[in-house]
């Protein structure tokens, strides 16, 4: 990886580009807090058609919350639609693991069962411990384990990314 990251706002601009004509036109978007949600937000008002944001966080469902407990701001899933039979894009900022996209999966299958479900994100990680792969991906970067993408938001909304020491894995 260069020492340079990538614009975030370029990052939302090809992801919507890559959804645009791609997605049902009455496509739900779901993002995973925080980030996620952010991005949902974004692309609301980027992609033709109706589009409405819902946001979902995966604290209570992660595989490993008995292990490392709860993140300390845990948010409120909101879900303003029906999910039953809905098409539905689930949205994060990094995908890595696999694992909170499974979480959030789980979550979404609790409200009801979904048409179907892509999965858009800012950036693939690479690392996946489970067999999950986004329909729409900005951008692919690799990082070393040791170091954690980043989405930050600014007061006035602008995204950018950073990279920050991750956790030791057993405490992920």
């Amino acid at each position: 990886m260069s020492d340079r990251l990538p614009d975030a706002e370029e990052l939302v601009r090809v992801l919507a580009e890559q959804m645009q004509g791609a997605i049902a036109h009455e496509a739900r978007l779901v993002g995973i807090h925080s980030g996620g949600a952010w991005i949902a937000e974004r692309l609301a008002g980027m992609l033709d058609g109706d589009h409405p944001v819902g946001s979902i966080d995966v604290s209570f469902y992660r595989d490993d919350y008995s292990r490392v407990g709860l993140k300390p701001t845990v948010k409120r899933t909101s879900l303003p639609f029906e999910i039953d039979g809905a098409r539905l894009v689930l949205v994060d900022d990094v995908l890595y693991t696999g694992r909170s996209v499974r979480a959030a999966l789980n979550e979404l299958f609790d409200y009801g069962r979904p048409a179907s479900v892509e999965l858009a994100v800012l950036i693939d990680r690479g690392g996946r411990e489970l067999p999950i792969e986004p329909t729409y991906c900005a951008t692919r970067l690799a990082i070393v384990e040791s170091g954690t993408f980043v989405l930050q938001r600014a007061d006035d909304g602008t995204l950018t990314l950073a990279v920050e020491d991750a956790p030791a894995r057993s405490e992920r």
